[in-house]
């Protein structure tokens, strides 16, 4: 029998499968209660941005604690593929991760090794928040393979030229376009609206779909019209902003706002 955070994971994973939208959110602050607070807020999942932060291993615990304490997954996003970062954060209790970088088979091979159990991985055996330090240690091992979803970010033109053979394995859920990276790779950065970049997403969100993977795009400025051209575009799996984009959207505005009233 599951867990109620195995169900939701379950869940989660599943709608995954089935292309269905999914809605999640980044915290780029360490503050746990960032986190629980959105956890509040209803969405699919929380993930914690360690690539481009100074989050340690140590908050991520607090983090994946505190929405563990609401019932939502969350899926860290460590600073590289070295098991030496992925393996304390799914010991910490995480339901998934997110790897950036993902350029190759050869990438997902690796990751697959230290994500998942025996047969399918060669992830160790431990105790620790994961397994409710003790109490559920069979179930744990029992369902992480099955319950446990794994997205891999598409953020260089050789790994849009490789997309194909990057979704091709039962353990990739789910592919997260780095349309930024993209671009600096194309030699034309942050241009977002370039054709070679435009054309590259096309392509990663048609693999996608041909091989039935969810894929997903970050949104900054959140609106109703955002959100569904997204869909429109053929993502099926949403990001809407994080608390550094809600955070410093809102110091601008207050920034105009004192402007205007210090004339």
């Amino acid at each position: 029998m599951f867990s109620q955070l195995e169900h939701a994971r379950m869940n989660l994973k599943d709608k995954l499968q089935a292309r269905k939208p999914v809605f999640g959110s980044w915290v780029s602050y360490r503050d746990p209660a960032i986190a629980e607070t959105f956890a509040i807020a209803g969405f699919d999942f929380v993930a914690i941005d360690m690539e481009h932060t100074t989050i340690s291993t140590d908050n991520a615990n607090r983090i994946i604690t505190a929405c563990h304490s609401q019932g939502v997954p969350c899926f860290p996003r460590p600073v590289s593929h070295n098991n030496y970062f992925i393996k304390p954060l799914l010991e910490a209790g995480a339901d998934g991760i997110f790897i950036q970088m993902v350029n190759s088979k050869e990438d997902v091979k690796k990751i697959i090794s230290y994500f998942k159990f025996p047969p399918l991985g060669n992830r160790s055996y431990g105790v620790n928040r994961a397994h409710s330090y003790g109490f559920d240690f069979d179930r744990y091992i029992m369902s992480w393979n099955k319950t446990s979803s794994l997205i891999v970010q598409v953020e260089s033109i050789e790994a849009v030229e490789n997309i194909e053979s990057i979704i091709d394995f039962e353990e990739v859920d789910a592919v997260m376009i780095g349309p930024y990276d993209i671009s600096g790779s194309l030699g034309v950065p942050g241009q977002l609206e370039h054709p070679l970049v435009q054309s590259a997403c096309k392509k990663v969100v048609n693999a996608c779909f041909k091989k039935n993977k969810s894929c997903c795009t970050q949104i900054s400025n959140v609106s109703k019209d955002t959100v569904e051209k997204a869909f429109n575009d053929g993502f099926t799996f949403v990001i809407l902003g994080s608390d550094l984009f809600v955070l410093t959207n809102w110091s601008k505005e207050i920034n105009k706002l004192i402007s205007k009233m210090r004339v």
